[in-house]
């Protein structure tokens, strides 16, 4: 039974209100530090709608500025002397270049909505793996020649495999991965420069490393990279031609494929990327026996 305060001895008084004391200052203790995470929680809410604000505004612009860019180079086509047919060269390869770079973003951006809405899924199929990877680099020859820069490209398999090319994944999405990490490569390299592109088949497992010797990245941003709406200060992660968003959408789609993407890289000492994925266990009489045919054709560019 509980005494009245009257009833009580000053001993017991005295620990009664040391204890509610206790009480009251670990209420209180603890809401300071909900305060305090509130606060937190309330200044990253802020930062990143600063940031999708700005991610938005810069997609606006990668879409826009390609199209303003085809538009007067395609008036001005337009208005050129037969005589002058050089000149139109030229600037149908600058129509070409902004087409396939907006082609590129729109892309990515329809991948990473999809990803956002929760509405992609693998759809695996039997992938001719070399050929899928000598048709993004062929659709980037363009882009290559205009910083004279060659690709190394080689394809090695496990000597046990009965065909060592044929992989089963979602050729898409491959393609779209790769393309992302070449593209990166493109724009990061310095002029005149050679891009690595090693593919290695093994029992169950692909991977595939796209290494640059351009500007590199500091090992304080590697953990960054793959965020949609962070910007680096040296550019490699913001939206310039395929940049950030891209690396987001493949760090998902490896995520969705369950494997795994690296990356080993210093300022000015270039960059490379690793990929590694695993061959999903499925049936091979439930998949299309070549799926190559139906996505690629080795002289037709892919973008």
């Amino acid at each position: 039974m509980t005494k009245k305060p009257e009833e009580l001895t000053d001993n017991e008084l005295l620990a009664e209100l040391q204890r509610r004391f206790e009480l009251n200052k670990k209420a209180l203790d603890e809401l300071k530090v909900l305060n305090a995470e509130l606060k937190q929680v309330n200044k990253k809410l802020e930062e990143s709608e600063a940031l999708k604000s700005h991610f938005i505004s810069n997609i606006t612009n990668e879409i826009i500025n390609p199209f303003t860019s085809i538009i007067g180079l395609s008036k001005a086509i337009l208005s050129v002397d037969k005589e002058n047919w050089k000149k139109v060269i030229s600037m149908v390869a600058l129509i070409h270049s902004e087409a396939f770079n907006l082609d590129f973003q729109l892309r990515n951006i329809f991948v990473a909505a999809k990803i956002e809405a929760g509405e992609i899924q693998p759809e695996i199929m039997q992938v001719d793996v070399n050929n899928l990877l000598e048709s993004v680099i062929e659709s980037f020859k363009y882009e290559l020649r205009k910083k004279n820069l060659k690709v190394e490209y080689s394809y090695n398999s496990s000597t046990n495999l009965v065909n060592p090319k044929i992989f089963k994944t979602d050729p898409e999405k491959l393609k779209l991965i790769i393309a992302n990490l070449l593209s990166n490569a493109v724009n990061f390299s310095f002029e005149g420069g050679v891009i690595e592109i090693i593919a290695n088949r093994d029992v169950n497992k692909l991977s595939i490393c796209v290494k640059d010797h351009g500007i590199g990245i500091s090992k304080e941003n590697h953990k960054i990279i793959f965020d949609r709406f962070k910007r680096l200060d040296t550019g490699i992660n913001s939206l310039n031609r395929g940049h950030g968003l891209g690396l987001s959408v493949n760090k998902a789609i490896i995520d969705m494929l369950n494997g795994s993407i690296e990356i080993e890289s210093e300022l000015g000492k270039g960059a490379c990327f690793t990929i590694s994925i695993p061959e999903p266990n499925v049936d091979v009489d439930d998949l299309a026996t070549d799926a190559n045919e139906m996505f690629f054709d080795q002289d037709a560019e892919i973008f």
